[in-house]
């Protein structure tokens, strides 16, 4: 019992200096940076570095209390089990509501590590300095909920193994993607930290132009690459693990994570106007702090039990904390864009709305507007129960009714904008630009009909695929003749593969909302059918037994193929029963397999259902190709433009007049 006694003792004290030094770092910066002592500006790199060890210690030592099973833990108790194969016990760490703030602390002050490194020999500069301190007095906060309301090293006592130590969530230990979909959605949550905190900066300082903005953009098109890819790979583990042949279905803990992506996407966009023009500084702000607040806002919905959901986590006390820390960075935020009002107006205005500025603006309030309709219909039944004691249910169609029309206007705007020029666009350029972009939609539109699709909104929609993706290559083919491989490198071109990433996506969620065709048949061994121009054929039903979990299995032969292999699963320790569906995956199509209740080894019986799915692939390279988008833009091309504000560039501490 010592060794166990140790794992809490070590857990909590590397919380306690993890949170002090967080406090007294952010104190001693904004002291310094106030008094303008440089002495003590340099300590802060210390204090940044402690806060880094507490995480880092405080993950490691919950990783050995999983691995060796200390039971006097209470969150061991909770997720740990002997039965757990080792991979799914090191995911353990994220599986509840307690490791998963321990996860979101870390990468948070390894985030704040990197910034304090990167910028050492800026900490004199106000914006930097103050940037700190906001990243420190939010690492601050986690500790705080990492010691306080989601204890994880809360002493267990005596384990019943009757009622504890049954392992994670089935649903979490069923498929190898919980290994990268739980942390890549974390980097990019908490990435947006760092371009947030230079905005409060940017405020303190009053230093608003375009130069704060050069400092974050690398940061925020980071989050956003881990963001989108984090959301893709639960899109999959969706499709891999629930068995329900869909990969969104506007979930409300899937719409926390797709709420920041939108207004994150809307501020990658914008920002390239600000930098140009100087204008929609506004916007800017505002979209960072929106950012910022709907990824807290997320994981308040997530983390405080008010909505069911397959990946929520029901229990703690975590709610209120989280609700409060929303009200104070959104009151906080919007009181420094006011109180900075005056610097804020941009300095250019809209020649034309037929321009690429006029495009970026509608593009802004397109996302917004997309935002707007999300977050209302994933908040208002809970407004509801809490005001009338009632429950209500928003699902997919508000969701699919509202959301087409404005995905279509996305990627007409997605075709357009590339081509504009900056202030006024010209009738005879547009026409000589979108030539080949027209050309393409049209060939998207045969290519769609000669296949069999027939309604108006799917076809529209490939359609616009076609004219967006031909206008995307049409950059990178003049870029590349022009430049070489350099063409596909800086934030034009790589914006323009991760253009193609986001419309190989929207035409997989159009052909498979529109086109999935389903079956369900009661078969016995031996039995054929036909459906969908494939033969099945049951080649028997067998009972399987793991470590964990007791079930059956259909071998399933298609076109005569080797035999693919549904299943359903009964966790023997949670006594819950998981279906894993067997997918034969094709570029045009998948066909999906999963085995229903009441199939029955001893008569050979299977409830089977089929699914045809067109074209879901496409949503997995779309993915991986907005992943290599994000990483070809962040490298500079060969032309850089460098902010010549005045007032956004770095200025020595002893040359700024108190804040």
């Amino acid at each position: 019992m010592l060794a166990e006694g140790v794992n809490g003792l070590f857990g909590h004290t590397a919380l306690i200096i993890g949170l002090a030094a967080s406090v007294f770092g952010a104190g001693a910066l904004a002291t310094a940076t106030l008094l303008k002592d440089q002495r003590l500006v340099r300590t802060v790199q210390a204090y940044v570095m402690v806060a880094l060890i507490g995480a880092v210690l405080a993950v490691v030592v919950m990783q050995r209390a999983l691995i060796t099973r200390d039971w006097s833990i209470a969150y061991v108790q909770k997720v740990g089990s002997y039965d757990t194969p080792p991979l799914f016990n090191f995911t353990a760490l994220w599986s509840a509501l307690e490791g998963s703030i321990l996860l979101w602390l870390l990468l948070l002050a390894i985030y704040t590590f990197i910034v304090a490194r990167r910028y050492r020999d800026r900490m004199s500069d106000p914006l930097v300095a103050w940037a700190l301190v906001t990243m420190l007095v939010v690492s601050a906060f986690f500790f705080f909920l990492a010691l306080g309301p989601t204890d994880a090293f809360q002493a267990g006592g005596v384990p019943n193994f009757d009622q504890c130590c049954k392992g994670p969530n089935p649903l979490l230990q069923n498929h190898v993607l919980v290994l990268f979909h739980p942390p890549i959605l974390y980097l990019g949550y908490v990435g947006f930290t760092v371009p947030f905190a230079f905005a409060i900066g940017a405020l303190i300082t009053g230093r608003v132009g375009e130069g704060w903005l050069m400092e974050t953009r690398r940061w925020a098109l980071f989050a956003w690459g881990f963001l989108t890819l984090g959301i893709i790979l639960g899109s999959w583990w969706s499709y891999e693990v629930l068995g329900w042949g869909g990969v969104w279905a506007w979930d409300p803990v899937e719409n926390a994570s797709f709420l920041p992506w939108l207004t994150g996407t809307a501020y990658i966009h914008s920002v390239l106007v600000q930098e140009r023009r100087g204008m929609l500084r506004v916007w800017n702000l505002s979209l960072l702090v929106a950012t910022f607040s709907l990824t807290i806002l997320g994981t308040f919905l997530t983390r405080s039990g008010v909505v069911n959901s397959v990946h929520a986590f029901s229990d703690g006390t975590i709610g209120p904390y989280l609700l409060g820390f929303f009200g104070v960075i959104v009151v906080v935020s919007l009181g420094l864009i006011a109180w900075r009002g005056d610097r804020l107006r941009s300095p250019g205005a809209i020649d034309s709305p037929i321009s690429r500025e006029g495009a970026f603006l509608a593009n802004n309030v397109v996302f917004s507007l997309f935002a707007f309709i999300i977050l209302l219909g994933t908040v208002f039944p809970l407004i509801v129960e809490a005001k009338e004691d009632r429950q209500i249910a928003v699902g997919s169609p508000f969701f699919d009714t509202l959301g087409q029309p404005i995905g279509i206007v996305l990627l007409f705007l997605m075709a357009i904008a590339p081509v504009l020029p900056w202030r006024k666009a010209g009738m005879e350029l547009l026409r000589d630009r979108l030539f080949w972009p027209a050309w393409c939609s049209a060939a998207a539109l045969a290519i769609a009909v000669i296949f069999g699709a027939t309604d108006f909104a799917p076809l529209l929609a490939f359609t616009l695929a076609g004219f967006a993706g031909g206008s995307a290559m049409r950059q990178l083919v003049l870029a590349t003749r022009r430049q070489g491989y350099r063409g596909l490198l800086g934030r034009a071109n790589g914006g323009m593969v991760v253009h193609i990433g986001i419309i190989l996506i929207a035409v997989g969620l159009a052909a498979s909302n529109s086109y999935t065709r389903a079956g369900e048949f009661t078969m016995v061994k031996g039995d054929t059918v036909q459906f969908a121009g494939h033969q099945f054929e049951l080649v028997d039903v067998v009972e399987f037994e793991n470590p964990t979990s007791v079930g059956i299995k259909a071998l399933v032969s298609i076109d005569g193929g080797q035999p693919y292999a549904p299943a359903i699963s009964k966790f023997t320790a949670q006594g819950m029963d998981v279906s894993t569906p067997s997918v034969k995956t094709g570029l045009f199509k998948d066909i999906y397999l999963t085995l229903g209740n009441g199939s029955k080894p001893s008569t050979g019986t299977a409830k089977l259902k089929i699914f045809i799915k067109p074209m879901i692939v496409w949503l997995w390279v779309g993915g991986l190709l907005c992943a290599a988008g994000t990483i070809l833009a962040a490298f500079p091309g060969k032309h850089r433009r460098r902010p010549t504000d005045p007032v956004s560039a770095p200025v020595p501490l002893d040359e700024v007049a108190d804040v």
